[in-house]
């Protein structure tokens, strides 16, 4: 076993950094490039921190505190200067020590851990980028039961090959939910000028992200917020209003982007101005809704109603009538939105898919031409090599 070392905090300068070490000659490389400030300081038990000094050679790199968190797991806490963790980093380099990104440094760590399951240490990497708590949920559970559950009674119970395929196509349907669960949706805001979508996205994100005014077309390029609606985070984006005829290459731009926004959405508001008799939806985007997840936001129902709804275009769904401006029907716009997206009543206890490595097995388990190829694939899920 080599040693291993990778920077575990995020990128960028903070108040403090922390490099994990993994390997049984950790000591001894410690022992060559620690200073402890207090004699006994280097005889690391598991659950002790040390206080020193790295070095190399004479010259000193920063006060450090170490600790041994397992029997071959080690950390070191360093000053959050990026130029101090580069010059640790290559320092444990020249001593042999292989540096790894944090996600492949912590895989190996599991897989170290003879007892863990395939499906045990993508759990616990998921559990490391997961968005929401409830995503959490979802990933903690799928080792014993779940997925996990799933695989080890295909295997104990023999089970034939067409029910595993109907269970299968399930957890893949299932899966796809999940994802927006565990690793966040994003939403489009779209539609005519001035229809009040920055003020929707304002008051979705409880805070002034976007520059309101009554001038038509003020968002010339797309702005988002960060948002959680149970069990979801959302990354909520405003677009630039689509207009039919525009002369301005800088607002024909703008839409296109706003068009390319639309094609990424888990989740497409078209957003209508209520007070406006006519509903100004550009003639091409109904094509470019087709098949994506859209609700119709009626907004600014806090003026006169104008706009006549039996008029919209065929084949838009119910609107939901909200006032952005006095927030009133944003709950009931929540509502619609986890309702839409299908995570209003996920059962976390349900079987998934939550990595990439996971998906291709069971999508190939759904095309298995024979019963004999299934234990393989199943096998591979509990045990197989995974993905970082």
């Amino acid at each position: 076993m080599g040693v291993w070392a990778a920077v575990l905090t995020g990128p960028g300068v903070g108040a403090i950094a922390t490099i994990g070490l993994f390997g049984q000659a950790v000591p001894s490389i410690l022992e060559a490039v620690f200073q402890p400030s207090s004699s006994g300081g280097g005889d690391f038990e598991v659950g002790r921190i040390a206080l020193g000094y790295l070095v190399d050679g004479t010259e000193t790199i920063d006060q450090v505190t170490v600790a041994r968190e397992a029997l071959h797991e080690f950390a070191i806490h360093c000053h959050g200067n990026p130029l101090i963790v580069e010059a640790i980093m290559e320092l444990l380099q020249r001593h042999g020590v292989e540096l790894l990104p944090a996600p492949q440094w912590h895989a190996r760590v599991l897989a170290a851990e003879e007892s863990n399951t395939s499906l045990a240490i993508e759990s616990r990497l998921a559990l490391t980028t997961v968005k929401t708590v409830a995503g959490a949920k979802i990933v903690a559970v799928q080792t014993e039961g779940g997925l996990g559950r799933l695989c080890r009674q295909w295997r104990a119970e023999s089970v034939s090959l067409d029910s595993i395929k109907e269970q299968v196509a399930e957890i893949l349907r299932d899966s796809d939910t999940a994802r927006l669960i565990i690793e966040g949706c994003t939403v489009v805001l779209i539609g005519p000028p001035n229809t009040g979508k920055s003020t929707l996205l304002n008051t979705l994100a409880g805070r002034e992200k976007a520059i309101v005014t009554d001038i038509e077309g003020t968002t010339r390029d797309w702005i988002s917020a960060e948002i959680h609606i149970r069990p979801l985070a959302a990354t909520v984006i405003d677009t630039a209003g689509l207009a039919a005829d525009l002369a301005d290459g800088i607002d024909k731009a703008a839409q296109a982007r706003s068009m390319e926004m639309l094609q990424r959405a888990d989740l497409v508001l078209l957003v209508l101005d209520s007070s406006c008799p006519d509903h100004r939806i550009e003639p091409g985007l109904l094509d470019r809704l087709t098949g994506k997840r859209t609700l119709v936001v009626l907004n600014k129902t806090d003026l006169p109603e104008r706009l006549d709804t039996t008029l919209l275009p065929p084949g838009l769904p119910d609107p939901i009538r909200i006032s952005a401006q006095q927030t009133t029907g944003i709950d009931a716009l929540i509502g619609a939105i986890c309702q839409k997206l299908g995570v209003a009543d996920f059962d976390p206890h349900t079987p998934v898919a939550f990595t990439g490595r996971q998906r291709t097995l069971l999508e190939r388990l759904a095309t298995a031409k024979s019963a004999r190829q299934a234990p393989a694939m199943i096998d591979e899920m509990l045990h197989g090599p995974i993905q970082c």
